[in-house]
C-alpha cells in the first residue's frame, strides 16, 4: 500500500440501489498537499490507502465522506465500466426507442427463433 502520486488514475464505483447500474467514474491525481490528493474532477483524497473491501483491497478516503474510497485503475476494473456502460447504452437505446408494430414483430419472431434453438 503505497501514498498516492500525481498522475496516477483512480476510479470510484457507485450503484443506487440493487436494481441500478453500476456507474463508474475515473479520473487522474493533479495535485498533492501534505494530507490530501486532489482529483482533476476536483474530488479530494485522503492521501492515506486504507483497506477496503467492497470493490478492491485498497482504496483511498474522500476528504469528509469516509466510507466512499476511490481505486487506483486496473485493466480489470476499466473492463468492468466497458461492460457495465454497454448495458447502459443498450438500456436507454430501449427506453427511448419506440417500436413500430413491424419492429415488435420483427423481435418477436427473433425471440421465438432462439427459444427454439435451445
Amino acid at each position: 500500500m503505497r501514498t498516492l502520486e500525481v498522475g496516477d488514475k483512480m476510479y470510484n464505483v457507485k450503484q443506487d440501489g440493487f436494481s441500478d447500474f453500476v456507474r463508474y467514474t475515473f479520473s487522474e491525481v493533479v495535485k498533492l498537499t501534505k494530507t490530501l490528493a486532489i482529483l482533476k474532477n476536483g474530488v479530494r483524497l485522503y492521501n492515506q490507502p486504507r483497506p477496503s473491501y467492497i470493490i478492491e483491497d485498497v482504496g483511498y478516503c474522500v476528504s469528509r465522506k469516509k466510507g466512499v474510497h476511490w481505486h487506483l485503475v486496473s485493466l480489470k476494473a476499466i473492463r468492468k465500466a466497458q461492460v457495465e456502460q454497454e448495458k447502459i447504452v443498450a438500456h436507454d437505446w430501449f427506453e427511448a426507442k419506440e417500436f413500430t408494430l413491424g419492429e415488435k414483430q420483427f423481435i418477436y419472431q427473433e425471440f421465438k427463433k432462439l427459444d427454439a434453438s435451445d
